[in-house]
């Protein structure tokens, strides 16, 4: 186990949360708050830290994918406790789980949230939750990857712990150019979103929380009734940002640097077609189906497609409380927040990739009762898929399994009834951000026990860091020198 690589990733992650945290620093100082001071320390205080960490270069540079597991899993544990410190030292969250609560689910982009009333928190603090989701949606590490010159080619160790979906692999021969293409997309999607919020009249700071919101497809609303008291104008500008910030970026990248046959295959990843596909399909028959509680048409499609979007991309704004919807819609609703979005994307979940390799590799297993001799290979985008990924995708479904199951049982020493518990956990799990009844669109998880929110943190961290991350960081074996 190579530590001194693993202290000297921890003080560049440190280094950064304060960097990113001179933000709501001069939010604080454009609306005149005094809670700015707060976060000017804490700030401060990471950067000073991180820049003490990092000035001791580890004479080791070498470290492998155990290295980059624990890495990943500590580090976001780390930043997530720093950020948390400003909104318990200004006042806004008194309580310091919570606040670390809150601060867990910005950075997993879940949008789960302790806050009663979200509107008495001050301009910095709301939009350093906003920013929370940002600086998640993409990942630490991948930033880390495109800013700084790192430790040679065993990068990829720490961007497959990080970046979510089955596999992950370079867009181009060099990992740093590979993170680099990746935010240059994710940052000028995030900002045409502004441009476009803006100019339909929607006020700059709002437009700024709620881009940055749905770009890490987070869903931490500045209004204590999320989305709804928007124009429908806006509504629908987020349901189709939260659609194209939930699609695979590879997409994006062949289709807007590829060249002739790198080109066509943007339009022939298979994954993508699903996606859009199942997107379409859900509105549709959510939309006829509440329908008759909406009054026209042009709601129910705008507020149908507005709910899917929002729970498959798992960002978790809302326009209505769909807790009140037939159980049709609500029953489509819980199990696409178990479908996710894209991998490769900003969104949570298990992701499509996963579920249509699943039902691929059910279907091969019946053809070969049927054809017992038949030698038929799994395929995804007319590409073999290798063994290694079919077998990674069925333990990540049984580990997924295990913990959603141990999870439940936690959270039902609380006494609540079996809906809110079911659909807490998979909010949670899934980076979703509201369930349904108590931890609904328009309820909070403010009424849980101290266990269960830390059950919580984990469920929202393992989600986010595809599992492995984090459940590494109880594996006594992992943290031995020699083993």
């Amino acid at each position: 186990m190579n530590y001194g690589i693993i202290i000297y990733i921890l003080g560049w992650v440190v280094f950064l949360t304060g960097s990113f945290m001179t933000l709501p620093c001069i939010c604080a100082a454009i609306y005149q708050e005094q809670q700015g001071i707060y976060y000017m320390i804490v700030a401060l205080s990471a950067l000073l830290i991180g820049f003490l960490i990092t000035r001791k270069k580890p004479k080791n540079h070498q470290f492998f994918a155990r290295e980059g597991l624990l890495m990943v899993g500590s580090s976001w544990i780390v930043m997530s406790m720093i950020a948390a410190l400003p909104f318990t030292l200004c006042g806004d969250i008194p309580f310091y789980v919570d606040a670390l609560f809150e601060s867990v689910s910005g950075f997993t982009t879940t949008g789960a949230s302790i806050l009663t009333d979200v509107e008495a928190l001050c301009h910095a603090s709301l939009l350093w939750r906003s920013f929370t989701h940002w600086i998640g949606g993409m990942g630490v590490f991948v930033f880390l990857l495109a800013v700084l010159p790192m430790v040679g080619g065993y990068n990829m160790h720490i961007m497959r712990a990080e970046s979510p979906g089955p596999s992950v692999g370079k867009l181009v021969p060099k990992v740093r150019d590979t993170a680099k293409i990746l935010y240059l997309i994710y940052f000028g999607l995030t900002v045409l979103m502004m441009i476009i919020l803006i100019i339909a009249k929607m006020p700059v700071f709002d437009a700024i929380c709620t881009a940055v919101g749905t770009a890490g497809t987070g869903g931490f609303g500045i209004k204590g009734d999320s989305m709804a008291s928007y124009s429908p104008l806006i509504q629908w500008i987020v349901t189709i940002f939260m659609v194209l910030f939930g699609v695979n970026f590879n997409f994006y990248f062949f289709l807007l640097l590829g060249k002739g046959r790198n080109k066509k295959n943007a339009f022939k990843m298979e994954e993508v077609r699903w996606y859009i596909g199942l997107f379409i399909l859900a509105s549709v028959v959510i939309s006829v189906n509440i329908l008759s509680m909406m009054g026209s048409y042009s709601e129910s499609i705008r507020h149908a497609s507005f709910s899917v979007a929002t729970v498959m991309t798992t960002t978790g704004f809302a326009t209505e409380d769909f807790d009140l919807w037939p159980t049709l819609s609500k029953t489509i609703l819980v199990a696409y927040m178990f479908l996710g979005a894209c991998a490769g994307s900003t969104g949570g979940g298990i992701k499509v990739s996963r579920i249509v390799l699943v039902f691929k590799m059910v279907r091969q297993e019946i053809r070969s009762f049927i054809h017992p001799r038949s030698v038929k290979t799994i395929t995804l985008d007319g590409k073999p898929v290798e063994k290694d990924t079919l077998r990674g995708v069925s333990v990540y479904i049984c580990t997924f399994s295990v913990l959603f199951i141990v999870s439940m049982l936690l959270i039902a020493i609380d006494g609540f009834s079996f809906t809110t518990t079911f659909t807490s956990v998979t909010a949670t799990i899934n980076n979703i951000g509201p369930g349904l009844e108590i931890c609904g669109p328009t309820g909070n998880y403010a009424s849980f026990s101290v266990l269960s929110k830390f059950v919580f943190m984990f469920d929202m961290l393992a989600g986010r860091l595809e599992l492995y991350p984090l459940l590494v960081l109880f594996a006594p074996r992992m943290w031995k020198k020699n083993s």
